[in-house]
């Protein structure tokens, strides 16, 4: 059984791994190894992710304890971050999320969602409605990576 709860600040190692692991072994499918060593560095100021963690208050997903997601919903509704641990996809775990997110989105009355979605990821968000607004090139770690930017109304 998926359960989603609050992020806590000793679950910042986790997020890490799920996120860092998803882009080298799920995204490595639409993106070069250059590419996502830009996207998930080798060497990070742990500090720095902590912090962007605690900003973000992400929702966390867990499978007997296990922590096997995340994801955030901003007041702008933003969708910041959205990860799946690359050996519990395919289970309803991005499911369980994306409908925590939809049902807090119309709970909050949040009129518009959008993300910048990655390649790997844009079938499942148009799973769920979100269509594309545009896509773009962003320049990481000296790396250019082509998302979408993409938006949903309730």
């Amino acid at each position: 059984m998926i359960t989603i709860r609050e992020y806590v600040e000793s679950d910042a190692k986790a997020l890490w791994d799920i996120h860092f692991n998803t882009i080298r072994n799920v995204n490595l499918r639409d993106y070069s190894q250059e590419q996502v060593e830009a996207w998930a560095p080798d060497c990070l100021d742990f500090s720095v992710w902590k912090k962007r963690m605690s900003g973000l208050s992400p929702f966390v997903a867990e499978i007997d304890n296990i922590t096997v997601g995340y994801t955030d919903l901003q007041s702008n509704g933003l969708i910041d971050h959205f990860f799946c641990h690359h050996e519990y996809q395919g289970l309803g775990v991005g499911k369980a999320l994306m409908s925590h997110v939809l049902s807090l989105a119309e709970e909050r009355d949040i009129k518009r969602l959008y993300s910048e979605v990655s390649i790997t990821a844009r079938p499942f968000y148009e799973y769920f409605g979100f269509k594309v607004v545009k896509a773009q090139e962003m320049e990481v770690r000296g790396q250019k990576l082509r998302n979408f930017v993409m938006e949903k109304y309730n």
